[in-house]
């Protein structure tokens, strides 16, 4: 049997000879059979080539007018080529009594999907699936979709649905390995790490066992973690998330050198995360590295200066070293964007340092409706009274103290000093 110009078409596009391919397209659409020329335009669309596809389907729907199949497939090229409207046009021609209307529902759940009018999306899915309960492409696409917009519990039961029916595998996804996320991402770890470990070998993406190694950290199994995330780290060094799960998993077993030490090699991945920079800068104070936790905090702040929990934590460390002027600098850009406790204490005590009362004591007051019932808190509040000379304040301040701890020694000293008077 003589090859069909298709056949020549598709060689010689497998060779790199796109003059010959285009030679061979134009005679494939004159001489070959009908079944060729849609066998070519699925093939062509599968490589990309749309315009070809999109020609070769158009010679079969002038051809074929009531194939309803080949608008779907025009609808799809048109998605891809971001012509919605030309798609919607394929797609408004396809009636509900029509073979294709299942798939054209699909077609256009994609479509508005792209344009991310996700309740029509729903919408389509869910008329899909009132006509074909069973149908894997139907389950398959609620699934996605469900999961692709966060709602994690509906696209369980749609993926379920697929294993139960035997799909492991659906447009090159593995179906156990999206289950398996998908329960990671509700919480419900011990589900998740079923499935995960069932993804086949082809399957099993940096993205799976990223997830795999997170889910055994969430489940407290520090040494599978380890082995999972550091022979993830060896197949594929530029994972970045990677790094600082594995430094968790080394922080868990208290092992914070080794901690340390992987964070920083995460830095050298990826040198603009200021979580990681953050990671760094706690362990490195856990081990009394000074200069590494200035180092790695002053960092972490610059990458994100609006991150309340970063400033905080570069905040801390002014006040564990006394430099108070740098603490001030951080905090007061913070104080004016928003009023919170926790700068607010800090800077009470920075003013206080820097005998700045009148600042300080604004800085109490704004933190005392939350620390109130706080025995540190109070304590500092009580030694900046007694320095600023507020008797009055310090002996309320006192009696409630007391009624927290009321033998504390600090406290019954202090009380008994001012019963003295």
């Amino acid at each position: 049997m003589s090859e069909s110009y298709a056949e020549k078409m598709l060689n010689a596009i497998e060779s790199g000879q796109l003059e010959e391919a285009k030679k061979a397209f134009a005679w494939a659409l004159r001489e070959d059979d009908d079944e060729i020329l849609f066998n070519l335009a699925e093939q062509l669309y599968a490589l990309g080539f749309l315009h070809q596809a999109q020609r070769t389907y158009l010679k079969l729907l002038q051809r074929y007018p009531a194939e309803d199949e080949l608008r779907t497939a025009l609808a799809e090229i048109a998605i891809d080529e971001g012509n919605n409207d030309e798609a919607l046009a394929y797609l408004a021609q396809i009636k509900p009594d029509s073979p294709a209307y299942l798939q054209s529902l699909l077609v256009a759940a994609d479509l508005y999907q792209t344009e991310e009018q996700f309740e029509v999306t729903e919408e389509k899915l869910q008329a899909a699936y009132q006509l074909a309960p069973t149908e894997p492409a139907v389950l398959f696409a609620l699934g996605e979709y469900y999961y692709a917009t966060g709602l994690f519990t509906p696209a369980i039961q749609y993926y379920f649905a697929l294993i139960q029916a035997g799909v492991a595998e659906f447009a090159r996804v593995d179906i156990a390995g999206r289950l398996g996320m998908a329960y990671a991402q509700s919480g419900k770890f011990d589900q998740a790490l079923g499935y995960l470990k069932q993804v086949a070998p082809g399957y099993l993406t940096s993205d799976i066992r990223f997830q795999t190694g997170l889910t055994e950290l969430n489940l407290g199994d520090l040494k599978a973690a380890i082995v999972t995330l550091k022979e993830l780290i060896e197949d594929d060094d530029q994972y970045a998330s990677a790094y600082p799960a594995l430094a968790q998993a080394y922080l868990q077993e208290n092992h914070v050198s080794q901690a340390l030490k992987v964070a920083q090699e995460g830095l050298g991945v990826d040198e603009y995360n200021e979580q990681l920079f953050a990671l760094a800068g706690d362990l490195a104070g856990r081990l009394g590295e000074t200069t590494l936790v200035e180092k790695y905090l002053t960092k972490a702040h610059e990458l994100d200066p609006d991150n309340l929990a970063i400033t905080l934590k570069l905040s801390n460390y002014y006040l564990s070293q006394n430099d108070h002027e740098a603490n001030l600098a951080v905090l007061t850009i913070v104080n004016k964007a928003a009023v919170d406790p926790q700068v607010e204490w800090n800077l009470a005590q920075s003013y206080q340092a820097l005998e700045k009362f009148d600042a300080a004591a604004q800085a109490y007051e704004n933190a005392r409706p939350t620390y109130w019932e706080n025995l540190t808190f109070l304590k500092q509040l009580l030694g900046f009274y007694q320095e600023n000379g507020d008797q009055a304040l310090l002996l309320d301040t006192l009696e409630h103290a007391l009624t927290l701890a009321p033998d504390d020694p600090e406290l019954t000293e202090l009380e008994a000093q001012y019963q003295a008077f």
